[in-house]
């Protein structure tokens, strides 16, 4: 973003590239991830329970099936929640970011298509987080009432499905950081020719 702009907010810009000194999107960036990983693999033990009972007798573990649809069903729903934050974040993050216009990526693009495609796909995942939620609620409260699995087979193969394209999309936001260091501490003062050593204590 133009530096006057900027300087017309009265905003500080640290090193980062930020007005703090820690970006927030990518920490909640693996919140995110997190969660929704959680989710659909509680899941998808809680729909195999049967097959892994013994386990769990073996190891003494005292465990219900639905305890793993709790889980499955509350990390979903924070998962989507957390999301919001997330992409807003990363939106705000997006526009104060200045990165090298003559680097090319990995996938060989340039920064801002990079940053386009991530935010585009930051919102489609978010709407894919949500419905996922809605689909799961729908299961848990309506679909399953007299049945003992809680979640069916489409649900668990569009959560792995949805986990292939988060790895994509955050191969995208890896890049940005790496290969363009948007909001990247160390990388802008080795850009500024500072010694690392002296303003990293």
């Amino acid at each position: 973003m133009n530096s006057e702009l900027i300087d017309q907010l009265n905003v500080q810009i640290g090193a980062n590239g930020l007005p703090y000194t820690l970006p927030i999107h990518p920490n909640l960036v693996h919140l995110t991830i997190g969660l929704f990983i959680i989710g659909i693999t509680f899941d998808f033990v809680g729909f195999l329970f049967p097959i892994q009972k013994w386990v769990f007798k073996f190891l003494a573990i005292t465990v219900e099936r639905s305890n793993f649809f709790d889980v499955g069903w509350y990390n979903m729903v924070g998962a989507t929640i957390i999301t919001v934050f997330t992409v807003a974040a990363g939106f705000y993050e997006m526009l104060l970011a200045s990165p090298p216009t003559d680097v090319k990526s990995a996938w060989g693009m340039p920064a801002m298509e990079t940053m386009i495609w991530h935010g585009i796909g930051g919102v489609i995942l978010l709407g894919m987080f949500v419905g996922m939620t809605m689909w799961r609620g729908w299961q848990r409260y309506a679909w399953s009432q007299d049945e003992e699995v809680e979640v069916q087979w489409s649900y668990l193969l569009a959560g792995v499905s949805i986990m292939f394209l988060m790895f994509l999309h955050g191969t995208l936001g890896a890049q940005l950081a790496a290969e363009f260091g948007v909001h990247n501490t160390a990388d802008s003062l080795l850009r500024l020719g500072e010694d690392l050593n002296t303003m990293l204590k």
